[in-house]
């Protein structure tokens, strides 16, 4: 295993860290896992000296953080650096900082958290949780042995990013980050502007949730194939993020036994700085020809909205163009019947057109719109 310099800590981490976002389940149902597969697969995880684990306090709809305590008897616990978070979107008043984070303790089975995290900052969860004294809560928590560092993940703009680091001096962060989110959230501007303020740099995603290896399309395998360097397409992803030097640890969020081995085997070939100049070029041609693949030419910049019927139109747009990429529609459908309401949904567009006069790029957004919404929703 490789392993990196966390931040300005005195503390080296494995290069692959193990995400527990994306545990084998049961039948589908994403909060019944698989706990004897779970926990042979963190077992051989940290037998093969991974030693840094991420969870959540809503993972798996609340039951990742259970099983990971149960797997890290034993004296697995020991042997690794565990990483979870608070919940801030749930959080109404400062009691409820003392509320998540004890039932996170008794349900990870331990009297302390190495690497804690306020989950998912946007700007108005920052302002919510700043507000309640967030800061001031978790410095008492630090000083009583129940936190050792404190991070946060993210989720806005850079902006929003910036601003956060530099409330307070963070020991860590955690960021999505991959090839083809270079400009997306933080992106590399934060990833070099954090590693400069001295913290580690956690990444989530590298893979873009199993897009930038899942079943690829031809035209993106056909790129890959004429490389005289044979990876496969996973293992592309993340050599990329591991080339970077700011960055601390990898995420990956693996649901079977063999993710787990192939990254293993991924991270201990990784380092920074050493991908050849041909090699990221390829992995720009190959960004380039996702982008190409795209079938509707939405920028996302919203002039569009508001809608006045309600529909989130950049975002399904967003979501129809990224299933095309990735050559996975069942994941979009997915999301578009769990995560869109109804009134938000493609076909409560009433078709005024008003949206397409708005369009910098003339697209033909009524049309698209049903069209998605046929494709979305089909059986």
């Amino acid at each position: 295993m490789q392993y990196r310099t966390f931040g300005n800590l005195n503390l080296q981490v494995s290069a692959l860290g193990f995400g527990a976002m994306r545990l084998p389940t049961l039948e589908g149902d994403h909060a019944q896992i698989d706990i004897p597969h779970a926990t042979r697969m963190l077992h051989y995880a940290i037998d093969n000296d991974i030693n840094y684990v991420d969870t959540a306090y809503g993972y798996h709809r609340g039951a990742s953080e259970t099983v990971i305590g149960n797997a890290l008897k034993n004296g697995y616990r020991d042997r690794v650096k565990l990483a979870t978070k608070m919940p801030c979107w749930l959080v109404k008043s400062r009691e409820d900082f003392d509320t998540y984070f004890n039932e996170q303790l008794k349900r990870l089975q331990t009297s302390h958290i190495d690497f804690y995290l306020l989950h998912s900052l946007k700007k108005e969860t920052w302002q919510t949780v700043h507000n309640l004294d967030v800061l001031d809560w978790a410095e008492k928590k630090m000083n009583e042995g129940c936190i050792g560092h404190l991070g946060f993940s993210f989720h806005d703009t850079y902006e929003v990013f910036q601003e956060i680091v530099d409330a307070y001096p963070w020991s860590f962060c955690q960021i999505q980050y991959n090839y083809m989110d270079e400009e997306y959230q933080a992106g590399t501007r934060g990833l070099k502007y954090a590693a400069d303020k001295g913290l580690a740099v956690v990444v989530m995603e590298p893979i873009r949730g199993g897009q930038l290896s899942r079943s690829p399309p031809q035209e993106i395998m056909d790129l890959w194939n004429a490389s005289h360097t044979k990876r496969e397409p996973a293992d592309w992803a993340l050599q990329w993020v591991w080339n970077h030097p700011e960055v601390s640890v990898v995420l990956s969020g693996m649901s079977t036994m063999d993710h787990v081995k192939q990254n293993i085997m991924s991270a201990q070939h990784s380092g920074a700085n050493t991908l050849s100049v041909d090699d990221l070029a390829l992995v720009g041609r190959v960004r380039d020809k996702y982008l190409d693949l795209t079938p509707i030419p939405c920028t996302k910049c919203e002039y569009c909205m508001p809608c006045a019927s309600g529909v989130k139109i950049p975002e399904i747009l967003e979501l129809y163009n990224e299933a095309m990429m990735y050559n996975d529609i069942e994941y979009a459908r997915r999301v578009y019947t769990n995560f869109f309401k109804e009134e938000e949904r493609a076909d409560k567009c009433t078709k005024d057109r008003e949206c397409e006069e708005k369009c910098p790029q003339s697209i033909k957004i009524p049309e698209w719109l049903e069209k998605v919404h046929k494709i979305l929703t089909e059986d």
